[in-house]
């Protein structure tokens, strides 16, 4: 199974956004990789997250409560927490359990850093 995370970094100080680019299946297996490297960009002083999820064709339920803990996580810090690109499926599932009602959803990432303060070109980090 083919699973990858990627950070990027887009702005400056905390301005800035940190892209969290996730390849693959968001489930058991790989979810808890997901919530580590969100609370090592926390710690770091990184609040403003996007989850770049243009790339993943499924998440379960364990994947979609780290997701949440995500949020819980960057929002207690004063951060915040941007979606992008989910497949159809992946968005239909964020549309039924309602939290599309709670999440910020973006198709493009251009889109999503327009929407929001701070958002120089992407950098490599």
């Amino acid at each position: 199974m083919l699973f990858a995370l990627d950070v990027t970094f887009a702005g400056d100080g905390e301005a800035g956004w940190a892209i969290v680019g996730v390849t693959g299946e968001l489930e058991l297996a790989t979810a808890p990789r997901l919530r580590q490297q969100v609370v090592s960009l926390v710690g770091e002083g990184h609040t403003r997250i996007v989850l770049d999820l243009t790339q993943v064709d499924f998440v379960d339920s364990i994947g979609l409560g780290v997701i949440v803990s995500v949020l819980k996580r960057v929002r207690s810090h004063g951060g915040e927490l941007v979606l992008v690109g989910p497949v159809p499926r992946v968005r239909a599932l964020f549309e039924l359990t309602r939290l599309d009602e709670i999440l910020e959803l973006h198709d493009r990432l251009d889109d999503a850093l327009a929407a929001r303060p701070g958002r120089p070109g992407v950098e490599d980090g």
